[in-house]
Protein backbone atom coordinates (compact mmCIF):
# COMPACT_ATOMS: atom_id res chain seq x y z
CA UNK A 1 0.00 0.00 0.00
CA UNK A 2 0.88 3.57 -0.16
CA UNK A 3 -0.03 7.14 -1.11
CA UNK A 4 0.08 6.35 -5.08
CA UNK A 5 -3.68 4.46 -4.32
CA UNK A 6 -6.78 5.74 -4.33
CA UNK A 7 -7.40 5.08 -0.49
CA UNK A 8 -9.82 7.91 0.86
CA UNK A 9 -7.28 9.69 3.51
CA UNK A 10 -8.73 11.66 6.18
CA UNK A 11 -7.20 13.79 9.29
CA UNK A 12 -10.24 14.80 12.06
CA UNK A 13 -9.37 17.26 14.53
CA UNK A 14 -11.79 18.22 17.45
CA UNK A 15 -12.31 14.21 17.28
CA UNK A 16 -13.97 13.57 20.57
CA UNK A 17 -15.52 9.59 21.61
CA UNK A 18 -15.90 9.33 17.36
CA UNK A 19 -18.70 10.04 16.22
CA UNK A 20 -17.84 12.31 13.49
CA UNK A 21 -14.71 8.87 12.68
CA UNK A 22 -16.97 6.21 12.86
CA UNK A 23 -19.22 7.98 10.51
CA UNK A 24 -16.69 8.86 8.02
CA UNK A 25 -15.05 5.36 8.26
CA UNK A 26 -18.45 3.92 7.34
CA UNK A 27 -18.59 6.02 4.29
CA UNK A 28 -15.25 4.76 3.42
CA UNK A 29 -12.72 6.67 4.53
CA UNK A 30 -9.10 5.52 6.22
CA UNK A 31 -8.30 7.59 9.10
CA UNK A 32 -4.66 9.02 9.00
CA UNK A 33 -4.83 10.90 12.44
CA UNK A 34 -7.69 11.81 14.94
CA UNK A 35 -6.75 14.66 16.99
CA UNK A 36 -8.23 15.28 20.82
CA UNK A 37 -7.39 16.86 23.78
CA UNK A 38 -9.67 15.27 26.06
CA UNK A 39 -8.02 12.18 27.63
CA UNK A 40 -11.14 10.34 28.35
CA UNK A 41 -12.21 10.62 24.72
CA UNK A 42 -8.53 9.99 23.53
CA UNK A 43 -8.86 7.02 25.42
CA UNK A 44 -11.97 6.39 24.59
CA UNK A 45 -10.99 6.32 20.78
CA UNK A 46 -7.86 4.19 21.18
CA UNK A 47 -9.74 1.64 22.96
CA UNK A 48 -12.26 1.36 20.26
CA UNK A 49 -9.74 1.13 17.42
CA UNK A 50 -7.76 -1.28 19.14
CA UNK A 51 -10.81 -3.97 19.87
CA UNK A 52 -13.38 -3.04 16.61
CA UNK A 53 -13.75 -5.22 13.00
CA UNK A 54 -12.72 -3.36 10.68
CA UNK A 55 -10.69 -0.74 12.02
CA UNK A 56 -7.39 -2.88 10.55
CA UNK A 57 -6.34 0.03 8.96
CA UNK A 58 -6.17 2.80 11.78
CA UNK A 59 -4.89 0.16 14.09
CA UNK A 60 -1.66 0.12 11.98
CA UNK A 61 -1.53 3.18 9.98
CA UNK A 62 -3.72 5.74 12.63
CA UNK A 63 -2.28 8.39 14.78
CA UNK A 64 -4.28 9.04 17.87
CA UNK A 65 -2.91 12.58 18.95
CA UNK A 66 -3.86 13.67 22.19
CA UNK A 67 -2.84 17.03 21.67
CA UNK A 68 -4.51 20.83 21.55
CA UNK A 69 -5.27 20.90 17.89
CA UNK A 70 -3.10 24.65 17.87
CA UNK A 71 -0.20 22.39 18.34
CA UNK A 72 -0.64 19.80 15.77
CA UNK A 73 1.62 19.91 12.83
CA UNK A 74 0.14 17.12 10.11
CA UNK A 75 3.26 17.33 7.73
CA UNK A 76 5.98 17.17 10.29
CA UNK A 77 4.82 15.01 13.12
CA UNK A 78 2.81 12.33 12.09
CA UNK A 79 4.14 8.77 12.53
CA UNK A 80 2.01 6.14 12.14
CA UNK A 81 1.15 7.21 8.54
CA UNK A 82 4.74 7.08 7.52
CA UNK A 83 4.32 3.51 7.12
CA UNK A 84 1.56 4.16 4.89
CA UNK A 85 2.69 6.55 2.84
CA UNK A 86 6.70 5.62 3.00
CA UNK A 87 7.19 9.00 4.26
CA UNK A 88 5.69 11.89 5.46
CA UNK A 89 2.27 13.13 4.17
CA UNK A 90 2.61 15.92 1.47
CA UNK A 91 0.53 19.15 1.00
CA UNK A 92 -2.63 18.47 -1.47
CA UNK A 93 -2.29 15.03 -0.92
CA UNK A 94 -5.29 14.53 1.91
CA UNK A 95 -8.29 13.24 1.59
CA UNK A 96 -10.46 15.07 3.93
CA UNK A 97 -9.82 17.02 6.25
CA UNK A 98 -12.73 17.03 9.20
CA UNK A 99 -13.52 18.78 12.42
CA UNK A 100 -16.38 19.75 14.59
CA UNK A 101 -15.00 22.48 16.08
CA UNK A 102 -16.14 23.83 19.35
CA UNK A 103 -19.51 24.81 19.40
CA UNK A 104 -19.68 27.02 22.77
CA UNK A 105 -19.08 30.31 20.80
CA UNK A 106 -21.89 30.11 18.69
CA UNK A 107 -24.40 28.04 20.63
CA UNK A 108 -27.87 29.04 22.03
CA UNK A 109 -26.85 27.83 25.38
CA UNK A 110 -23.91 30.06 25.56
CA UNK A 111 -22.91 33.32 25.16
CA UNK A 112 -22.53 33.29 21.89
CA UNK A 113 -19.35 35.48 22.28
CA UNK A 114 -18.54 34.05 18.53
CA UNK A 115 -14.55 35.14 17.17
CA UNK A 116 -14.67 36.63 21.02
CA UNK A 117 -14.64 32.92 22.51
CA UNK A 118 -11.16 31.92 23.34
CA UNK A 119 -12.96 28.04 22.07
CA UNK A 120 -13.07 29.15 18.60
CA UNK A 121 -11.46 27.20 16.64
CA UNK A 122 -12.62 27.94 13.12
CA UNK A 123 -9.18 30.03 12.98
CA UNK A 124 -7.45 27.00 13.51
CA UNK A 125 -9.07 24.74 11.09
CA UNK A 126 -8.55 27.53 8.42
CA UNK A 127 -4.95 27.59 9.17
CA UNK A 128 -5.04 23.48 8.55
CA UNK A 129 -6.59 23.75 5.27
CA UNK A 130 -3.58 26.36 3.88
CA UNK A 131 -1.06 23.77 5.47
CA UNK A 132 -2.44 20.25 4.23
CA UNK A 133 -4.66 21.76 1.09
CA UNK A 134 -6.46 18.49 1.38
CA UNK A 135 -9.01 17.44 -1.70
CA UNK A 136 -12.31 18.30 0.75
CA UNK A 137 -13.30 20.15 3.86
CA UNK A 138 -15.63 19.38 5.98
CA UNK A 139 -16.49 21.27 9.04
CA UNK A 140 -19.39 20.67 11.70
CA UNK A 141 -21.01 23.34 14.35
CA UNK A 142 -24.17 24.23 16.18
CA UNK A 143 -27.35 25.64 13.97
CA UNK A 144 -26.35 28.54 16.06
CA UNK A 145 -23.50 29.55 13.60
CA UNK A 146 -26.66 30.34 10.88
CA UNK A 147 -27.53 32.63 12.97
CA UNK A 148 -27.74 36.29 11.54
CA UNK A 149 -25.65 37.82 14.29
CA UNK A 150 -22.80 35.53 12.86
CA UNK A 151 -23.27 36.20 8.94
CA UNK A 152 -20.14 38.33 8.48
CA UNK A 153 -17.86 35.58 10.49
CA UNK A 154 -19.89 33.06 7.70
CA UNK A 155 -18.74 35.25 5.11
CA UNK A 156 -15.29 35.54 6.40
CA UNK A 157 -14.78 31.68 6.48
CA UNK A 158 -16.24 31.19 2.89
CA UNK A 159 -14.19 33.92 1.82
CA UNK A 160 -10.94 32.49 3.27
CA UNK A 161 -11.51 28.62 1.19
CA UNK A 162 -13.12 30.00 -2.33
CA UNK A 163 -12.04 33.94 -2.35
CA UNK A 164 -13.93 37.21 -2.34
CA UNK A 165 -15.11 39.94 0.30
CA UNK A 166 -15.45 39.86 3.98
CA UNK A 167 -15.23 41.64 6.51
CA UNK A 168 -12.44 40.45 9.05
CA UNK A 169 -13.43 38.98 12.40
CA UNK A 170 -10.29 40.26 13.90
CA UNK A 171 -9.75 43.85 12.55
CA UNK A 172 -13.31 44.53 10.87
CA UNK A 173 -11.92 45.49 8.09
CA UNK A 174 -13.18 44.47 4.86
CA UNK A 175 -10.97 42.44 3.00
CA UNK A 176 -10.52 40.77 -0.41
CA UNK A 177 -9.48 37.44 0.20
CA UNK A 178 -7.79 35.30 -2.19
CA UNK A 179 -9.15 32.55 -1.11
CA UNK A 180 -7.73 28.84 -0.45
CA UNK A 181 -8.94 27.32 -4.51
CA UNK A 182 -11.87 25.35 -2.94
CA UNK A 183 -15.41 25.69 -3.95
CA UNK A 184 -17.77 25.69 -0.62
CA UNK A 185 -20.63 23.74 -1.57
CA UNK A 186 -23.09 25.23 1.06
CA UNK A 187 -23.28 25.83 4.42
CA UNK A 188 -26.25 23.54 5.34
CA UNK A 189 -28.08 22.41 8.78
CA UNK A 190 -28.84 19.01 8.23
CA UNK A 191 -31.60 17.39 10.69
CA UNK A 192 -30.20 14.23 12.45
CA UNK A 193 -33.43 12.97 12.99
CA UNK A 194 -33.50 12.92 9.13
CA UNK A 195 -31.12 9.91 9.14
CA UNK A 196 -32.26 7.37 11.60
CA UNK A 197 -31.53 9.34 14.92
CA UNK A 198 -34.00 9.35 17.06
CA UNK A 199 -33.31 12.95 18.33
CA UNK A 200 -33.59 16.29 17.42
CA UNK A 201 -29.99 17.93 16.45
CA UNK A 202 -29.74 19.98 13.84
CA UNK A 203 -25.99 20.66 12.63
CA UNK A 204 -24.53 22.83 10.72
CA UNK A 205 -22.05 21.34 8.20
CA UNK A 206 -20.04 23.50 5.58
CA UNK A 207 -18.42 21.38 2.93
CA UNK A 208 -15.44 22.40 0.72
CA UNK A 209 -14.32 20.76 -2.45
CA UNK A 210 -10.53 21.99 -3.79
CA UNK A 211 -11.48 23.40 -7.54
CA UNK A 212 -9.57 21.15 -9.51
CA UNK A 213 -11.52 17.84 -7.87
CA UNK A 214 -14.33 19.00 -8.03
CA UNK A 215 -13.97 20.19 -11.79
CA UNK A 216 -17.34 20.50 -13.85
CA UNK A 217 -18.97 17.83 -10.45
CA UNK A 218 -21.00 18.75 -8.40
CA UNK A 219 -21.39 18.02 -4.63
CA UNK A 220 -25.44 16.55 -3.74
CA UNK A 221 -26.66 16.98 -0.46
CA UNK A 222 -28.20 13.78 1.35
CA UNK A 223 -31.56 13.88 1.51
CA UNK A 224 -33.91 12.65 4.19
CA UNK A 225 -34.18 9.36 4.57
CA UNK A 226 -37.23 7.16 5.90
CA UNK A 227 -39.33 8.18 8.87
CA UNK A 228 -37.78 9.30 12.10
CA UNK A 229 -36.91 6.60 14.44
CA UNK A 230 -38.39 7.14 17.82
CA UNK A 231 -37.16 6.67 21.30
CA UNK A 232 -39.07 3.64 21.87
CA UNK A 233 -37.65 1.89 19.14
CA UNK A 234 -34.04 2.82 19.86
CA UNK A 235 -34.46 1.90 23.39
CA UNK A 236 -36.79 -0.58 23.44
CA UNK A 237 -34.83 -3.42 24.03
CA UNK A 238 -31.87 -2.19 26.18
CA UNK A 239 -35.00 -0.52 28.29
CA UNK A 240 -36.53 -4.40 29.07
CA UNK A 241 -32.90 -5.67 29.68
CA UNK A 242 -32.86 -3.47 32.34
CA UNK A 243 -35.63 -3.96 34.14
CA UNK A 244 -35.74 -7.96 32.99
CA UNK A 245 -34.29 -8.90 36.51
CA UNK A 246 -36.41 -7.41 38.41
CA UNK A 247 -39.34 -8.94 36.52
CA UNK A 248 -37.93 -12.04 36.60
CA UNK A 249 -37.69 -12.13 40.22
CA UNK A 250 -41.30 -11.63 40.73
CA UNK A 251 -43.90 -10.98 44.15
CA UNK A 252 -44.11 -6.88 44.37
CA UNK A 253 -40.75 -5.99 42.50
CA UNK A 254 -41.41 -7.81 39.87
CA UNK A 255 -45.01 -5.94 39.30
CA UNK A 256 -43.26 -2.71 40.10
CA UNK A 257 -40.49 -3.63 37.67
CA UNK A 258 -43.12 -4.86 34.86
CA UNK A 259 -45.56 -1.81 35.83
CA UNK A 260 -42.15 0.83 34.84
CA UNK A 261 -41.34 -0.20 32.15
CA UNK A 262 -45.00 -0.41 30.51
CA UNK A 263 -45.52 2.81 31.45
CA UNK A 264 -42.16 4.48 29.44
CA UNK A 265 -43.09 1.81 26.72
CA UNK A 266 -46.18 4.27 26.66
CA UNK A 267 -44.49 7.42 26.56
CA UNK A 268 -41.69 6.82 24.97
CA UNK A 269 -43.19 6.89 21.01
CA UNK A 270 -41.74 10.13 19.79
CA UNK A 271 -38.02 11.55 19.14
CA UNK A 272 -35.95 12.82 21.66
CA UNK A 273 -35.11 15.86 22.28
CA UNK A 274 -31.52 17.54 21.51
CA UNK A 275 -28.03 15.72 24.33
CA UNK A 276 -26.21 18.43 26.07
CA UNK A 277 -22.77 17.48 26.92
CA UNK A 278 -22.47 19.83 29.17
CA UNK A 279 -19.23 21.67 30.49
CA UNK A 280 -16.28 20.72 32.54
CA UNK A 281 -16.81 23.78 34.78
CA UNK A 282 -20.20 23.06 35.84
CA UNK A 283 -21.81 19.65 37.75
CA UNK A 284 -22.41 16.16 36.80
CA UNK A 285 -24.18 15.24 34.13
CA UNK A 286 -27.57 15.56 33.22
CA UNK A 287 -29.72 15.64 30.01
CA UNK A 288 -29.60 19.17 29.46
CA UNK A 289 -31.58 22.33 30.17
CA UNK A 290 -35.03 22.85 31.66
CA UNK A 291 -37.27 22.90 28.39
CA UNK A 292 -34.97 19.59 27.77
CA UNK A 293 -35.80 18.23 31.15
CA UNK A 294 -39.70 18.64 30.54
CA UNK A 295 -39.54 16.70 27.07
CA UNK A 296 -37.41 14.11 28.58
CA UNK A 297 -40.15 13.78 31.26
CA UNK A 298 -42.95 13.50 28.78
CA UNK A 299 -41.39 10.67 27.45
CA UNK A 300 -41.04 8.65 30.54
CA UNK A 301 -37.65 9.34 31.47
CA UNK A 302 -35.91 11.21 34.31
CA UNK A 303 -33.54 13.62 32.75
CA UNK A 304 -31.93 14.91 36.10
CA UNK A 305 -28.90 12.24 35.68
CA UNK A 306 -27.40 9.88 34.05
CA UNK A 307 -27.99 5.60 35.44
CA UNK A 308 -25.22 3.81 36.26
CA UNK A 309 -24.59 0.73 34.04
CA UNK A 310 -27.42 -2.43 34.64
CA UNK A 311 -24.01 -4.47 36.10
CA UNK A 312 -23.39 -1.71 38.69
CA UNK A 313 -26.92 -0.95 39.98
CA UNK A 314 -26.76 -3.79 42.55
CA UNK A 315 -23.22 -2.61 43.88
CA UNK A 316 -24.24 1.01 43.78
CA UNK A 317 -27.74 0.20 45.25
CA UNK A 318 -29.13 2.87 42.59
CA UNK A 319 -32.09 0.51 41.76
CA UNK A 320 -34.98 2.97 43.48
CA UNK A 321 -32.64 6.16 41.60
CA UNK A 322 -31.85 4.59 38.34
CA UNK A 323 -34.97 2.75 37.76
CA UNK A 324 -38.22 3.26 39.71
CA UNK A 325 -38.48 7.28 40.15
CA UNK A 326 -42.09 8.31 39.34
CA UNK A 327 -40.66 10.80 36.86
CA UNK A 328 -39.49 7.43 35.10
CA UNK A 329 -35.83 5.84 34.62
CA UNK A 330 -32.82 7.20 33.92
CA UNK A 331 -30.73 6.75 30.75
CA UNK A 332 -27.63 4.70 30.68
CA UNK A 333 -24.46 6.12 29.31
CA UNK A 334 -25.19 3.26 26.36
CA UNK A 335 -28.59 4.17 26.40
CA UNK A 336 -27.51 7.76 25.62
CA UNK A 337 -25.17 6.82 22.96
CA UNK A 338 -28.24 5.16 21.23
CA UNK A 339 -29.90 8.21 20.79
CA UNK A 340 -26.56 9.70 19.83
CA UNK A 341 -26.37 7.50 17.01
CA UNK A 342 -23.99 5.69 18.24
CA UNK A 343 -23.55 1.75 17.13
CA UNK A 344 -24.23 -0.60 20.38
CA UNK A 345 -20.58 -2.12 20.95
CA UNK A 346 -18.65 1.35 20.91
CA UNK A 347 -17.58 1.72 24.89
CA UNK A 348 -16.67 5.07 26.34
CA UNK A 349 -13.51 5.05 28.72
CA UNK A 350 -13.83 7.38 32.34
CA UNK A 351 -11.58 7.35 35.22
CA UNK A 352 -13.27 6.71 38.00
CA UNK A 353 -10.12 7.37 40.16
CA UNK A 354 -8.48 10.47 39.27
CA UNK A 355 -9.91 13.82 39.57
CA UNK A 356 -13.92 15.47 40.98
CA UNK A 357 -15.64 13.59 37.61
CA UNK A 358 -16.98 10.11 37.95
CA UNK A 359 -16.57 7.69 35.38
CA UNK A 360 -19.87 8.43 33.90
CA UNK A 361 -20.02 11.41 33.54
CA UNK A 362 -17.03 11.73 31.88
CA UNK A 363 -18.11 9.03 29.76
CA UNK A 364 -21.47 10.48 28.98
CA UNK A 365 -19.80 14.23 28.46
CA UNK A 366 -18.24 12.24 25.23
CA UNK A 367 -21.86 11.04 24.35
CA UNK A 368 -23.75 14.98 24.67
CA UNK A 369 -21.13 16.42 22.68
CA UNK A 370 -20.52 14.12 20.51
CA UNK A 371 -21.53 14.39 16.04
CA UNK A 372 -24.11 11.43 15.80
CA UNK A 373 -22.48 9.01 13.73
CA UNK A 374 -25.10 8.84 10.94
CA UNK A 375 -25.03 11.77 9.88
CA UNK A 376 -20.87 12.19 9.39
CA UNK A 377 -21.68 9.23 7.52
CA UNK A 378 -24.51 10.26 5.17
CA UNK A 379 -22.29 13.53 4.53
CA UNK A 380 -19.41 11.61 3.99
CA UNK A 381 -20.46 9.48 1.61
CA UNK A 382 -21.63 12.24 -0.65
CA UNK A 383 -18.24 13.49 -0.48
CA UNK A 384 -16.50 10.34 -1.26
CA UNK A 385 -18.38 10.10 -4.38
CA UNK A 386 -17.11 13.82 -5.85
CA UNK A 387 -13.29 12.11 -4.62
CA UNK A 388 -13.73 8.67 -6.21
CA UNK A 389 -15.35 10.55 -9.32
CA UNK A 390 -12.20 12.84 -9.71
CA UNK A 391 -9.94 9.73 -8.80
CA UNK A 392 -11.14 7.86 -12.02
CA UNK A 393 -10.94 10.75 -14.13
CA UNK A 394 -7.21 11.72 -13.14
CA UNK A 395 -8.46 14.93 -11.43
CA UNK A 396 -6.83 16.14 -8.29
CA UNK A 397 -3.75 14.35 -8.57
CA UNK A 398 -1.39 15.36 -6.00
CA UNK A 399 2.32 16.60 -7.40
Amino acid sequence: MGASDHTLTSIEICAGAGGQAIGLHQAGFSHLALVEIDQYAVATLRRNIEARDGWEFERKFCDIVHADVNDFKPLVDLERPVEYLGRQLRRGELGLLAGGVPCPPFSHAGKQLGKDDERDLFPRMLELVDELHPQAVMIENVRGIMDDKFSDYRDWVIARLQGGRAKDPQTGVETDFDGADYKVCGWNVIEASDFGVPQLRPRAILVAIRKDVLGTSAFQWPQPQGSPVTVAQALGPSMEARYAPYIAQGGTIGLKATDALKRWQGMSGAIAPTLVGGSKKHGGADLGPSRAKAAWKALGVNALGVANSPKDVEEKKSRERDLFRAEGPMLTVGQAALIQGFPPEWDFEGDKNQGRLPGKTAQYRQVGNAFPPPVARVVGEAIARVLNAAAGSGLGEAP
